[in-house]
């Protein structure tokens, strides 16, 4: 059911790294990307797909973890993510999208989660360093996004609002991830 992929969809940003996620699933996962909607059908993205020790380690050096969890740094070895989609615009055929960029990491964590996996959209990337560990053209291509990839390690949980009305996610002394979420009514407007 959709809703049950929605909801177990989080930003997961702990994983069990043993567990490995191979080329042609995460091929199934850009064929699911690849059928979604395009702004003038222009189909501009393009995706690089990463799952190798070697390469894993090149992109996460590039990339910054859960801005509002000021104290932690990201994913200890063995918790880091067992592939990475990077998400690309191919400059060539369309620029700013990031509508569709939006969509196809949507789409692409749905997939995730109904196969078992989860993941995490990533913007706060090193770009220029990225670029040059994967030969990417940034003439060409626009870096636009990292969907970081594989068997969640961590409990999240959805909880109310508080009455300080803060969104801010945290952690609690265990490490259960809580992501406060506004209600249905606050966010209606009419």
């Amino acid at each position: 059911m959709l809703k049950d992929l929605v909801l177990n969809n989080r930003s997961y940003r702990r994983f069990y790294e043993n567990e490995k996620i191979d080329i042609q699933t995460l091929k199934e996962f850009i064929d699911l990307a690849r059928n979604t909607a395009s702004t003038v059908n222009s189909q501009a993205l393009k995706y690089v797909l990463i799952n190798n020790e070697e390469y894993n380690e090149k992109v996460f050096e590039t990339l910054a973890w859960a801005g509002m969890l000021k104290e932690w740094d990201g994913p200890e070895k063995g918790e880091r993510p067992s592939a990475y989609i990077i998400i690309l615009c191919d400059l060539a055929l369309g620029h700013n999208k990031s509508t569709d960029v939006g969509i196809a990491a949507q789409t692409i964590l749905l997939g995730a989660v109904e196969k078992g996996f989860g993941g995490c959209m990533l913007g706060s990337i090193k770009r220029e360093q990225l670029a040059e560990s994967l030969n990417i053209d940034l003439k060409k291509y626009t870096i636009d996004l990292v969907v970081a990839l594989g068997k969640p390690k961590e409990t999240i949980k959805i909880v109310d609002l508080p009455e300080s009305k803060t969104t801010a996610y945290y952690r609690d002394e265990n490490g259960v991830h809580y992501v406060p979420k506004r209600s249905l009514d606050d966010i209606i407007i009419r």
